[in-house]
């Protein structure tokens, strides 16, 4: 049986680095008499999570995920591990999280699978160390692998909402991410309700249940970014419950810095593009729904939209940054529907303060219908995502250093640019200092095949493959998008290509195709 703790000595508001002093008392943010009586301590519900189990918790870009139950996990299973017990878990979320639960669990050995998405840097150091298995997936694709059963068993969801209602459902907080599916797979189910999440959040959420499985599925009706399709709260088995956590802590978002030459040239080559889309007729000045990475690139378009006077437009993405709030403030988006928040600490402060305003311009949805590959091909999406390296045909690496280092994942850009109606990727031309080029002879690793890409920019251009065979390709993007001092080595290894390649459809020199890659392991400069 579990145990009850009183919460009389926890009535008192609790405060918030970035929450104004919280007015609401405990019954006001769990007011379902049953669950209530489910309330323990971090560490207790901690101890429900046993070794070996498969975890699904809640997050998705820094925001939404459980702060405490990680925490006093990752407290126990250092335990532990000094006692000689090794302590893992596999673990599944939204996709990345923070220091308080990828960061904590890491440290000490505490994951011995983890997916779909990862930015920790403990987690990185130990995937790439061989140490922790990793799945890198699409994120449409988390919520259907899960409920076709292809990672077996959900043990315990870990999940934080931002409030219970009477009649037990649940309001979602700052993410939405795979909670859904989370709630309704795992056997038992924990959540964290915490007080720092804004109750304005209240009623931002579009939670569908008409998802099926094959042969069953039909079309999610969904046609405009701003359609309401699903209810704002999950709905909660109660028997499934065997904790509730109290929490009042902040998500963690790392402020961005501000854009650099390099991410404002991109993003002045793009805007450019886009202008002239419109006047040719192919887009009009309201574009189409907006969907863009996280990061200072992307908020560099994002600020160039604003001063480009444009008016009216929309979002249909994954994340709401600090970027689009500053359009939804200047009118310049109407609305954003994404499945997470990624804002910055000044971000999260201007939402914060201004909540009611954004709450009815912004909905968040489950991230099985952001990323839906059927409602992105629907919609038209312009895709804005951003890249470690293209090779000459356009084949975009956008995980891997060298073909085996992972960085983070590919996330949710796979999903729209199979499938939107324009699909960029970005990146500086070169990186370290010059050492590397980010236009090479063959990636290393490939997320997104030429096929998937259509404009390739850099900050010395930019290059529009459509309806271009690989070899104009190859000349397009030579000419416009590679950094000077590696210039001369693509003309030359293309020229040579074309010439002594075994065929001349998609030129290449095996034995140097990936010797750019190999100079810079042996001498730390892909320069000769």
């Amino acid at each position: 049986m579990l145990t009850v703790v009183d919460c009389g000595a926890r009535s008192r508001p609790l405060r918030s680095p970035h929450y104004p002093a919280a007015r609401a008392t405990v019954t006001e943010r769990i007011l379902h008499p049953g669950l209530a009586g489910k309330i323990m301590g971090a560490a207790q519900a901690a101890e429900l999570i046993q070794p070996g189990m498969t975890v699904a918790m809640s997050g998705f870009t820094g925001a939404g995920y459980p702060k405490a139950v990680p925490q006093a996990l990752a407290a126990r299973m250092e335990t532990a591990s000094a006692a000689g017990h090794p302590f893992k878990i596999k673990v599944l979320t939204g996709a990345s999280t923070a220091p308080e639960l990828d960061g904590a669990l890491a440290r000490v050995e505490g994951m011995e699978l983890r997916l779909p998405y990862q930015s920790d840097p403990a987690v990185r150091e130990r995937i790439n160390a061989g140490n922790l298995e990793y799945i890198d997936i699409h994120l449409s694709h988390v919520a259907q692998h899960t409920w076709f059963g292809f990672f077996g068993k959900i043990d315990v969801a870990v999940v934080e909402v931002s409030g219970i209602r009477e009649d037990g459902s649940l309001i979602p907080s700052s993410s939405v991410g795979n909670n859904m599916t989370w709630l309704e797979q795992a056997d038992k189910i924990i959540l964290e309700v915490n007080r720092w999440q804004p109750e304005a959040l209240a009623g931002m959420h579009d939670i569908y249940y008409g998802t099926a499985l094959p042969p069953d599925r039909k079309p999610i009706p969904l046609l405009h970014p701003d359609d309401r399709i699903g209810q704002p709260w999950f709905r909660l088995d109660q028997d499934k419950v065997i904790a509730v956590v109290e929490t009042n802590d902040p998500d963690r978002n790392s402020p961005f810095n501000p854009p650099d030459e390099a991410s404002q040239r991109i993003a002045g080559h793009l805007l450019d593009f886009l202008g002239r889309e419109v006047k040719r007729g192919r887009l009009t000045d309201k574009l189409l729904p907006l969907q863009s990475g996280v990061g200072n690139i992307a908020n560099a378009v994002l600020a160039g939209l604003a001063t480009g006077g444009y008016t009216g437009l929309s979002a249909y993405t994954e994340v709401i940054q600090d970027g689009m709030l500053q359009l939804i403030k200047e009118g310049v988006l109407r609305m954003a529907s994404a499945t997470s928040f990624s804002l910055s600490p000044a971000g999260i402060e201007e939402f914060n303060a201004n909540v009611d305003f954004y709450s009815r311009r912004i909905l968040l949805r489950p991230q099985e219908i952001s990323n839906h590959p059927e409602v992105i091909r629907r919609l038209g999406c312009i895709a804005m995502n951003g890249m470690i390296e293209a090779d000459i045909y356009g084949n975009v690496n956008s995980t891997h250093i060298a073909g085996s280092r992972i960085m983070n994942g590919i996330g949710g850009s796979g999903d729209f640019a199979r499938n939107s109606y324009l699909s960029v990727f970005m990146a500086p031309s070169t990186a370290k200092g010059g050492k590397i080029s980010g236009i090479v002879p063959m990636v290393s690793h490939v997320d997104h095949t030429e096929h998937d890409t259509m404009v390739v920019v850099t900050d010395q251009g930019l290059a529009d493959l459509r309806g271009l065979a690989p070899k104009q390709r190859a000349r397009v993007i030579i000419e416009n998008c590679v950094h000077p001092d590696f210039k001369p080595m693509l003309q030359d290894y293309f020229d040579r290509a074309c010439r002594d390649s075994y065929a001349k459809h998609t030129p290449h020199l095996l034995p140097e195709a990936l010797s750019w890659h190999q100079r810079f392991i042996d001498t730390g400069s892909m320069l000769l």
